[in-house]
């Protein structure tokens, strides 16, 4: 729970958080009770949506959505009750399953990945959805190149609603230890160390030289940053949590003022849905404790779906209020041959051929196909890091790097 003389801002809907993972007793007993209930299985978009309840990372959210809730969310942003909510929080499953199940029913939501029952849901609504309006309101697109359309395209064709109660923490703490908190645990962090004001930086790569430069430009502004890593699944060819986890780490030890900034991650799937996404992250970092949120170029992108910069603008189309935390923004950053250091393009004067535009796309590309990397482009720390990464691969496991939108550049 959350004080409320907090200096953070608060938790998303104003009230306190909402972690819904049991303790104690009576988790013990709703495990006992869960052995008895129908399965449902769940996918791994659904499985970190529940662990995100569990912590509280959702907060107000008490379960998937319903079909209100759905409505409202791809067509205006909000909750049926009014509340500001980006992206659906859906699960699924196909029309046996769910006509096996009768409403005001307990069912047993079941994560093969993991093989245990993550939670127990309470279904208050079965419904259908229209899945290309879902995916052209909150991706801007059908296409099926673009991963999250997949994902919601590859759905089961009914929708299950209802309240959660969830029983796992799906092993994140034992896995990742202290770089992985709640957000009570989170908020608990920024005030032993003082901090009111905290930028979040989200990330799916290792911190590469552009990177860099953003954290530390919101340092120069906030009390702290919080280094927030995905944990949940990636594209393929992306690089696994660990590994990044360790090379950041060595980043921070070596180019960073000691107790700036705080390493943490997350147990949420990308849905890769550009502005609508950065909306998201925003919300669950304002659960958090952050203040602002960082959002650089191509925030949360895939391709070329989106432009570089409407992460950002989409946060000037939402009703003043909707978020207590703010974006933090930032133009392109690069590295300026002409000024023999990182810049922007707010702040550095010349042509482009005076710039290496840095991605962490471009980054992987050039060490999956062993290729040397410019020292402009990644500290050596972190190079030597996803160097034995990949150097462990087997061609089975390597994944051909397509430079395709703005990374591309």
């Amino acid at each position: 729970m959350t004080s409320t003389a907090s200096s953070l801002v608060r938790p998303h809907g104003g009230g306190p958080l909402q972690p819904l993972l049991l303790t104690g007793a009576a988790l013990t007993a709703e495990k006992a009770r869960a052995a008895g209930l129908p399965l449902v299985t769940i996918s791994s978009r659904e499985a970190g949506d529940l662990i995100m309840l569990g912590i509280g990372g959702f907060t107000p959210l008490a379960g998937f959505m319903g079909k209100a809730d759905w409505q409202g969310v791809c067509d205006t942003m909000h909750l049926a009750n009014g509340l500001f909510w980006p992206i659906p929080v859906t699960l699924s499953t196909d029309e046996q399953t769910a006509g096996s199940i009768a409403l005001g029913s307990d069912v047993a939501l079941f994560d093969p990945e993991r093989g245990e029952v993550l939670a127990t849901m309470t279904v208050t609504e079965k419904y259908g959805i229209d899945k290309a309006h879902e995916c052209q309101t909150v991706f801007k697109t059908t296409d099926a190149a673009h991963p999250g359309v997949k994902m919601v395209m590859e759905q089961g064709a009914v929708n299950l609603a209802g309240p959660v109660r969830v029983l796992s923490d799906g092993g994140f703490p034992a896995e990742y230890g202290e770089l992985y908190h709640t957000p009570a645990e989170a908020r608990a962090l920024f005030e032993a160390k003082g901090w009111k004001t905290v930028a979040a930086f989200q990330t799916r790569n290792p911190m590469h030289r552009s990177h860099e430069h953003l954290v530390k430009i919101a340092i120069e502004t906030m009390d702290g940053v919080l280094i927030h890593s995905l944990l949940g699944n990636l594209k393929p060819g992306d690089i696994p949590a660990d590994v990044r986890s360790k090379a950041i780490s060595a980043l921070i030890d070596q180019y960073f003022v000691k107790d700036t900034v705080v390493q943490s991650g997350y147990p949420l799937d990308m849905r890769y849905a550009g502005p609508r996404e950065a909306l998201l992250h925003a919300l669950f970092r304002q659960n958090y404790g952050c203040s602002h949120l960082i959002v650089g170029r191509d925030h949360a992108g895939v391709g070329d779906f989106y432009g570089p910069f409407d992460a950002q603008k989409i946060f000037e189309e939402i009703p003043k209020g909707a978020l207590e935390t703010q974006p933090l923004k930032i133009d392109w950053t690069f590295w300026s041959f002409r000024t023999g250091g990182m810049a922007s393009a707010r702040t550095c004067p010349g042509d482009a051929k005076d710039h290496l535009l840095i991605s962490g796309t471009k980054l992987r590309k050039m060490l999956s196909e062993g290729e040397d990397v410019p020292v402009e482009f990644s500290r050596p720390e972190v190079l030597a890091i996803l160097r034995e990464y990949y150097a462990g691969l087997d061609e089975s496991q390597k994944v051909k790097v397509e430079l395709k939108g703005h990374s591309a550049r």
